[in-house]
């Protein structure tokens, strides 16, 4: 049953993060953020005497579990945030692989805190490591398309002639991606941190279903003060279907935590978190089929390494 709440998870989050990509291309990604979160707090406030209540949050357990809770807000909004940054500025195929390889860290945390580790899952994080390591060095920069010199090679070297054929709009793009990289490797190790913490520490403390209210809670508020702190405009557009997207990424990555909370109560905190970062596959499947985004064959190579990781890391 655990194994299949984490692929109900994958593809909750898989098909959140695909639509992700448009709002976050319309309004930018702290208001996608922002009304992300709101919508799943509405959405699970509401339904929340019919998932548990409140829990510990009032059966006077003390001051620990909202400590927890709001712990978990803080360390989601810093990684959906960078995880929609990049979404906003990458390649959806490339990004969404990158950010799913939380499980490494979920995995060593679990290991470190008294799990078990087999060797078929030691060599899926090295395969998994290695894959980010492609797709992150396969992404075509400004610099190594305008030069080609190498190290140890005397006298200067013509430029790859596949720079002009760029143009700015090209090496523009190119350095975009480079960022998106860097954001969703950020968000990575932003996940993997916090969902150890919610398979250890955190679901046992507050709830499966209220730790997922407190990171909604926490997290629009967090997200509301970065975009009020920083000028920018807050207000969501009317027209549209940016709403409508807005509202099904509430409810699926709402579901998604909740599914992946239970899921985490009946088996390893390890096998649940490789499984539901699954949603990687999801989104490059979605990206291929709707978007044809270009990737390079080592992009492609490493995406397949990174998914035979998590695949070896769930036996």
């Amino acid at each position: 049953m655990g194994i299949l709440l984490g692929l109900l998870t994958a593809s909750c989050w898989g098909t959140s993060d695909f639509v992700a990509r448009f709002a976050a291309h319309k309004i930018g990604a702290l208001r996608t953020s922002l009304y992300m979160q709101l919508a799943g707090f509405l959405l699970l406030s509401l339904c929340l005497p019919w998932l548990g209540g409140w829990g510990h949050l009032v059966d006077g357990s003390g001051w620990q579990p909202w400590a927890w809770g709001v712990l978990a807000g803080v360390l989601n909004c810093v990684a959906t945030l960078s995880l929609y940054r990049s979404f906003e500025i990458g390649k959806l195929a490339v990004v969404a692989p990158i950010s799913a390889s939380y499980p490494v860290l979920t995995v060593l945390l679990s290991v470190l805190s008294g799990e078990q580790l087999k060797l078929e899952r030691a060599i899926g994080i090295a395969c998994t490591l290695l894959g980010v390591a492609l797709v992150a060095g396969g992404e075509k920069t400004p610099e190594t398309l305008s030069s080609g010199s190498t190290r140890g090679v005397a006298g200067p070297t013509p430029p790859d002639p596949r720079a002009s054929s760029l143009g700015e709009e090209g090496i523009e793009a190119a350095r975009r991606n480079g960022k998106g990289i860097g954001m969703a490797l950020c968000s990575a190790l932003g996940f993997g941190f916090l969902f150890w913490l919610l398979g250890v520490r955190i679901v046992p403390a507050t709830g499966a279903t209220q730790a997922v209210w407190m990171i909604r809670l926490t997290s629009s508020i967090l997200t509301a003060l970065v975009i009020l702190s920083s000028k920018q405009p807050i207000s969501l557009p009317r027209s549209g279907s940016i709403p409508v997207w807005l509202a099904v990424m509430g409810a699926l990555d709402t579901g998604a935590f909740m599914l992946n909370n239970f899921g985490m109560q009946i088996e390893q905190v390890a096998v649940v978190s490789v499984l539901a970062s699954l949603y990687g596959a999801v989104t490059v499947c979605l990206a291929a089929i709707f978007l044809r985004e270009n990737v390079s064959r080592w992009q492609w190579l490493g995406i397949v390494s990174i998914f035979l990781g998590i695949f070896l890391i769930s036996r």
